[in-house]
């Protein structure tokens, strides 16, 4: 394997902690949680963000043991605001009480740690010139940095459809969802770095949206397995972004500016690929 091959790095993110999606029968939110950080230390990967809603921790108290054990196991937290509240659907002033609501709970998970990161639900960013720059201005007085998305395979589609075989013993369903899920990563990384080739020559380092859901647990190993088979190597979220990519994400003093492969593309009046999308339908499995 020539050096090269290896070029390319991936930063894991993840959201919606400490409860994602519907819930597999049998399984608990902690368990979950468990399973995702024993593959993520398998790997040797560096200390991974999980984007925290504080609304699933208090609505779901039995989750919230899994915020204290990510943490224990040397991984971090970042603001995914209050309940997952997106920009693009409320005033702007709605959304920052919702960012400063989500700080208590993570100050208590992280005291003095650096917990001002900050992903946007539904990666919304303001539909407004007014509300993304509103929006910038704010996070910048408060010290954050954004956490921007340059792959991201839809693995959140999956985890609703696999509660449901997982009720009903379906093993068959679950295994076309498995293939399903890896099939989706893998498309997806030729699509992001076809992007990333096309804008730059190069590989920027990604950073990768997935989600704390019942199918991510199961799938974690097979996963990193494939992006290490792809010649992926696994890097820090900090260290992803210091390439020039994204270095509005950091200096929010600086104009708005694409932080994701598809906005830049289309801010270079390029064609923006079709996304792949799952090869089998998802809202009719185990109906």
């Amino acid at each position: 394997m020539t050096a090269s091959a290896w070029a390319q790095q991936i930063a894991f993110t993840w959201d919606d902690l400490p409860a994602h999606s519907a819930l597999p029968p049998g399984e608990t939110r902690v368990e979950i949680g468990r399973k995702l950080i024993a593959a993520m230390k398998q790997a040797k990967m560096p200390p991974v963000y999980g984007f925290v809603n504080g609304v699933l921790a208090e609505e779901q108290p039995l989750s919230a043991p899994m915020l204290k054990e990510w943490r224990d196991a040397g991984f971090l937290l970042g603001n995914h605001t209050w309940s997952h509240m997106n920009l693009n659907q409320h005033s702007l002033e709605d959304w920052e009480a919702e960012v400063l609501k989500n700080e208590a709970l993570l100050k208590s998970q992280i005291g003095n740690g650096d917990w001002h990161w900050l992903r946007f639900p539904n990666l919304g960013e303001g539909d407004t010139p007014e509300k993304r720059e509103g929006a910038r201005r704010f996070l910048a007085e408060q010290g954050y940095r954004i956490a921007g998305v340059t792959m991201s395979f839809g693995d959140y589609l999956f985890n609703d459809p696999y509660a449901r075989c997982v009720a009903k013993k379906d093993t068959a369903a679950i295994a076309q969802l498995e293939a399903s899920y890896l099939a989706a990563a893998e498309a997806t990384i030729d699509y992001s770095r076809g992007m990333s080739k096309a804008l730059y020559g190069r590989d920027i380092p990604y950073v990768l949206l997935m989600h704390v859901g019942g199918l991510d647990a199961r799938m974690l190993p097979r996963l990193l397995k494939l992006y290490r088979d792809k010649g992926f190597s696994f890097i820090s979220l900090e260290d992803a972004v210091k390439d020039s990519f994204y270095k509005n994400d950091l200096d929010l003093t600086l104009s708005p500016a694409p932080d994701t492969l598809e906005e830049a593309m289309r801010e270079r009046g390029l064609p923006v690929p079709t996304r792949p999308k799952p090869n089998m339908d998802l809202n009719a499995v185990c109906r």
